[in-house]
């Protein structure tokens, strides 16, 4: 019974994810641009609460109308969180926006946030309530189980992250060009060594890169359907900075988790 279910919620997901109504500006740009206003309809921004207020601490994806697929290391136990869809330029309300309250957060029983580099960073947040799913927020596809992007496959990264080190956040939607590093070259002692595990996959590097604030965010790379898939999760950059020379922005790869993701949302 739990794989017949299985089956049919996967097919119920894939029928119309991936797809934006505002189709994304397509420049292979090095230090990121702003976005075009919801290009990226799955993309969300996870805030932190302080106080009566609240943040932007990290992106994440929308996989299912009612899930977001974040990383591990966004989440500390007993802060309290929410999330935006629909959103673009921060600070100013656009219409859009959809805020809602996680009712459940559920973070990868392995990761552990003295070891980012050990892997398993990625956490699943299950919304109190279900998105309206419309032009500006939309559901991103998840990549088959065991699935390896080629070097130098197109990708593009995401987020409200640092545009330069130590810089401010910006305040609109930024994307930049990140193509994928492949495992056997990431892995060598130049470039990330044995710091980077299979799971992963690194893109950009150099001047293309993630940095603090798209942490959570997708790696989003375009299928041979058309569609954009969320194959990475933003999970970390090296401590000399974004922009590291051989030091590509690594993500969750999460082609690695489709068991636990699938097993989480059909159990909670």
């Amino acid at each position: 019974m739990y794989q017949l279910l299985l089956i049919v919620l996967l097919a119920a997901r894939a029928s119309a994810c991936g797809q934006s109504s505002y189709p994304p500006y397509f420049s292979k740009v090095v230090n990121g641009i702003d976005a075009r206003p919801y290009s990226w309809p799955w993309q969300i921004s996870l805030e932190v609460g302080h106080g009566n207020s609240f943040s932007h601490t990290c992106g994440g994806t929308l996989i299912s109308s009612n899930w977001v697929m974040t990383a591990g290391h966004c989440i500390t136990l007993g802060r309290t969180y929410r999330v935006v869809l629909g959103e673009y330029e921060r600070y100013v309300y656009e219409g859009g926006e959809q805020v809602i309250n996680p009712s459940g957060i559920f973070v990868h029983p392995e990761w552990n946030d003295n070891c980012i580099s050990c892997g398993n960073d990625i956490a699943l947040i299950k919304l109190s309530k279900h998105a309206i799913l419309n032009d500006h927020v939309q559901l991103a596809c998840i990549p088959t189980s065991g699935s390896i992007l080629l070097n130098n496959a197109y990708c593009y990264i995401t987020g409200w992250g640092r545009v330069v080190t130590n810089g401010p956040l910006p305040a609109k939607l930024q994307q930049a060009y990140v193509p994928v590093i492949e495992y056997a070259t990431c892995s060598t002692r130049d470039w990330w060594g044995s710091t980077v595990k299979n799971t992963m996959i690194c893109a950009g590097g150099g001047e293309k890169s993630g940095c603090n604030g798209d942490s959570g965010g997708p790696l989003n790379c375009k299928g041979r359907d058309g569609r954009w898939y969320a194959h990475g999760v933003a999970s970390f950059v090296s401590s000399s900075g974004c922009n590291t020379l051989k030091k590509p922005t690594v993500f969750t790869r999460v082609s690695a988790f489709n068991n636990w993701i699938n097993q989480v949302m059909y159990y909670n």
